[in-house]
């Protein structure tokens, strides 16, 4: 098998993508091979993100791919992107994870709702690398419904911002440079880009995780953090519409993102029972490895085939929030599904870190709640059919 330029591909939806996007793809797929696949169990066993990796992310154009070419990006389709965060996720969802977040819920608000001095000072650098973001709308108390936040920004009288709070479960917040923060105030939700090392504000990171060892997770701590008003206060939007507008865009990257993570445990698992014998055979001869092989590989292919559609609708500006629902819910639960079979037919060797399966069903069950828990988009796409809302 080519492993540089060849991903599963039963229904050969490939010969749908542009030249450019296959040369996204196979870029990605190379860093991954080379870089990446070697180092990740390591830092996966060691609890660590391997931070080396930052700058040649950065050079490769994978920060806020799809973002205009004037702000240091590559103006890339959403497809293209999809495809990136496939192959990234391929090697690791921490590594997938740490560019979606960077760009999708960073890069993009300071894109869509900052000043044009915003813009110019922390777009360039982040997407070479050079700065990391993190986004902080999570709280201890709230997940799943963001307007019930208790992190709260109050202007003073001198016309600065006092930021008083707590978030969780925050991707990059040990190693951001800048944090893009969701806070109440007397006019409803606003954005604030957070500094690093500004006082009053710290960023803990969270260890004891048995999934996404390979990612930074951390709370962000605000204790009386005062802003400026022109350098932290994104102008461009009041209300919950910024932050999950935010979401949908890294909601859609994670439904390409999951199936990579499925590709290589079903490729995994399909290497392994040719060359497994039992019986005087290779497993795969017998009925029931085929079954749970042609399931997953079944499965892998829809979910491919939704998210081409997805973004090929995404690149129209034709698109709704619950269709990226639907992506996020369907390919994430297909992915675990999958990672799930591929360790049956490794049998003891799938939990062990020689292979990826054990790390990435243990990652997908993070991936399965974050960013919108399965449920939630469950009842987003109910409700989209409905016109009923269940969960309010």
């Amino acid at each position: 098998m080519n492993t540089v330029t060849e991903l599963t591909d039963y229904m050969n939806f490939q010969d749908l993508l542009e030249d450019e996007e296959k040369l996204v793809r196979e870029t990605a797929r190379t860093f991954v091979n080379e870089q990446v696949l070697p180092i990740i169990d390591k830092h996966a066993q060691e609890e660590s993100f391997p931070f080396h990796l930052i700058p040649q992310m950065g050079e490769l154009g994978f920060f806020g791919p799809t973002l205009p070419e004037e702000y240091g990006c590559a103006g890339l389709s959403n497809v293209a992107y999809g495809l990136l965060m496939y192959e990234l996720e391929r090697g690791d969802s921490g590594l997938r994870s740490m560019a979606s977040v960077q760009g999708s819920l960073v890069m993009y608000p300071i894109f869509a709702f900052g000043s044009e001095e915003q813009k110019k000072h922390w777009l360039p650098k982040m997407a070479k690398g050079e700065a990391i973001g993190c986004f902080g709308l999570t709280e201890p108390d709230f997940g799943s419904n963001p307007s019930g936040m208790r992190t709260k920004a109050v202007r003073e009288p001198d016309g600065k911002w006092r930021l008083n709070g707590a978030k969780m479960w925050i991707t990059n917040g040990t190693i951001a440079d800048v944090a893009v923060v969701w806070a109440k105030t007397e006019d409803g939700i606003r954005g604030f880009l957070v500094e690093k090392g500004t006082p009053g504000f710290t960023a803990p990171q969270m260890k004891g995780k048995w999934s996404l060892r390979a990612s930074v997770t951390s709370e962000l701590i605000f204790d009386n953090v005062i802003l400026d008003e022109e350098k932290s206060l994104l102008p461009k939007v009041t209300g919950i519409k910024g932050p999950l507008s935010c979401l949908t865009q890294a909601r859609y990257g994670i439904a390409w993102g999951a199936l990579g993570a499925a590709d290589n445990c079903y490729q995994t698992a399909l290497e392994y029972s040719l060359s497994r014998i039992q019986f005087d055979k290779p497993i795969a001869g017998f009925q029931l490895q085929q079954k749970k092989l042609a399931e997953m590989v079944t499965e892998l292919t829809k979910g491919q085939l939704l998210a081409l559609q997805l973004g090929r609708m995404k690149d129209k500006g034709k698109f709704s929030p619950a269709q990226v629902s639907m992506a996020k819910m369907n390919n994430v639960k297909i992915a675990l599904d999958i990672c799930r079979t591929a360790r049956t037919m490794l049998g003891a060797n799938g939990i062990m870190g020689e292979y990826p399966i054990m790390r990435h069903a243990n990652n997908l069950e993070s991936v399965y709640t974050y960013e919108g828990t399965h449920d939630m988009h469950t009842l987003i796409i109910g409700q989209e059919v409905t016109g009923i809302a269940a969960y309010r």
